[in-house]
């Protein structure tokens, strides 16, 4: 399957360099691109979108091969490598550019992303309800070029080391068998 065939998923789980860190080892995954979407403004950059006034949420836009891994496969790592029950934050990040939500690109993700969201709540995985917000992408803006691989390149970042660090590992330990070889 070449790029092109690929399917895509955007997620937005709290700051897109945790997200892209994780998916980026997933066996099935091609590309993980950090970006925004689910705002009003046209080209957001980064510090706009930090400001929370452009409505954007710092999303990844995961390309994935769905005969390796399937959309419901990620949508349940999505779910527990961040907090979906927190409104608008993870962890100290604060804000509706921080906020849990599945940005589906047909209505085939729309229905997978409820199921897989009312499996998590059967199963318990939350104490709290979700408060992930599922909604259509209208629009995907990739981020600065200086957002891409940010976790690879930066490792000795405090932010990499205290944040972006723990929950890779914890990633790496549940979905071993899922891991890129």
């Amino acid at each position: 399957m070449n790029e092109t065939e690929k399917a895509l998923a955007t997620l937005g789980g709290g700051c897109f360099w945790c997200l892209e860190a994780v998916y980026l080892e997933l066996a099935g995954v091609s590309r993980a691109v950090s970006g925004y979407a689910g705002g009003r403004v046209k080209n957001p950059t980064y510090r706009e979108v930090c400001s929370g006034a452009t409505g954007h949420a710092e999303v990844v836009q995961v390309s994935f091969d769905p005969a390796v891994i399937g959309y419901a496969d990620l949508l349940r790592i999505f779910f527990t490598i961040h907090d979906p029950t927190t409104l608008n934050r993870q962890g100290a990040d604060v804000g509706t550019q921080y906020r849990s939500a599945i940005f589906y690109h047909d209505a085939g993700q729309e229905r997978d992303a409820r199921a897989v969201m009312a499996e998590v709540t059967q199963q318990g995985l939350w104490s709290n309800p979700l408060v992930t917000e599922v909604v259509p992408l209208t629009i995907f803006y990739p981020a600065e070029e200086y957002h891409s691989d940010y976790y690879r390149r930066n490792p000795m970042q405090p932010y990499c080391q205290v944040v972006i660090a723990p929950k890779v590992a914890k990633f790496r330990k549940q979905y071993i068998e899922r891991l890129k070889r």
